[in-house]
């Protein structure tokens, strides 16, 4: 109003009011009950990207929000991902100079990127409009740290590492991934996206730079099946690898089968590179199926054959033991009878968690050589 006052004209044209700021329980903040928190110290401590996409990240229209210490150091935790996903691709060639390459002549995997990108760009900026800024930030973090950051930049190392046009597609690429995501993250994340955005382009502001813009006629969406098919890969390899207590770190030989069938043969050096899978050919003692694909491993000197088929074994015999408790028990009609329907749910939970702990101990055991 103080501006207003001073030369006439109303300062905003719009005005967002959020709900009240209450603590991490949901209770009002006050004196008496010390659960007051300063946005000051959590600003020093934390930076005030992260304090304000907290808030913004919290703000539902129409209701109060809760504010906690551990909300905000995710935040900054986010930021860090960023400031560090950035500091990768620049150090890969990154750019935005040049035109974007034609999207006939992209790899699946940065089509899909692009595709994703354009997604969220189109609804972000709807959700922004509608001053959803919850669900924008929601959706700003999931591309940000699970598309780009998780699976982008981790299947496109070996193009990086490989170099020549293939790389400089990618390059270009990811310098347009974070030029537009840096844009579309400004107004709940201002401090670090102005720096990140004016290293990564060399810009002179990103407070004066155009709003991202999405193309729906470019989206590929047959680029987004096959890299879900690569995820699903990944997904199962990791998970057997976790099973059989096998290091992520440790690189271990590998056969993929089934890969042309399903339109992959390209991708094998991004899949064995980010599981950690060196070629091999022979003395496979273990394997794990998804879909088509067959991915057979050498295990020799990563486990303890005989040590791991001692371990699965005693979990499957306990594991039987507990299923025919359980199996017991709701087979005796005078227990039924009497015993309390919580009880019940409980026992009839154990005998379904039983049942499929014996079928994965059994296929574990079957997946290791006789």
């Amino acid at each position: 109003m103080g501006l207003f006052a001073m030369d006439g004209k109303q300062p905003f044209d719009v005005i967002v009011l959020h709900g009240l700021v209450r603590d991490q329980f949901g209770k009002k903040m006050s004196k008496s009950r010390g659960n007051t928190i300063d946005p000051i110290e959590f600003m020093d401590k934390y930076g005030s990207d992260a304090l304000r996409f907290t808030l913004a990240r919290g703000a539902n229209p129409g209701t109060d929000q809760a504010l906690a210490e551990d909300w905000v150091a995710g935040s900054r935790n986010f930021a860090t991902k960023l400031w560090n996903a950035t500091r990768f691709a620049m150090m890969n060639g990154a750019t935005t100079s040049g035109s974007l390459p034609k999207r006939a002549d992209l790899n699946a995997i940065d089509n899909w990127i692009l595709t994703r990108l354009d997604q969220t760009i189109t609804e972000g900026s709807e959700l922004f409009e509608k001053y959803e800024f919850a669900k924008a930030c929601e959706l700003i973090y999931h591309f940000a740290w699970d598309d780009l950051c998780d699976w982008y930049l981790e299947l496109s190392k070996s193009t990086f590492a490989s170099g020549g046009a293939n790389a400089a597609k990618s390059q270009r690429v990811l310098g347009e991934v974070l030029d537009q995501l840096l844009r579309l993250m400004h107004p709940v994340m201002p401090f670090i996206t102005e720096e990140l955005w004016c290293s990564l382009t060399g810009g002179e502001s990103l407070m004066i730079s155009d709003w991202p813009k999405s193309d729906a006629t470019n989206q590929d969406l047959q680029s987004v099946k096959l890299v879900e098919q690569m995820r699903e890969i990944v997904t199962e390899v990791r998970r057997f690898r976790n099973d059989q207590g096998i290091k992520t770190t440790a690189k271990i030989g590998a056969k993929f089968s089934g890969l042309k069938e399903i339109g992959l043969a390209d991708y094998e050096a991004s899949l064995r590179h980010i599981l950690k899978c060196e070629v091999a050919d022979s003395n496979f003692t273990a394997k794990t199926q998804v879909g088509k694909v067959v991915v057979e491993f050498d295990l020799t000197g990563v486990i303890d054959l005989v040590a791991e088929r001692t371990r699965l074994t005693k979990d499957l015999q306990a594991a039987q033991k507990d299923r025919d408790t359980a199996k017991v028990k709701l087979d005796n009609t005078g227990f039924m009878a009497k015993a309390p329907a919580d009880v019940v749910v409980e026992i009839k939970a154990r005998l379904a968690q039983t049942t499929a702990d014996i079928e994965r101990l059994t296929a574990l055991l079957e997946k290791l050589p006789k």
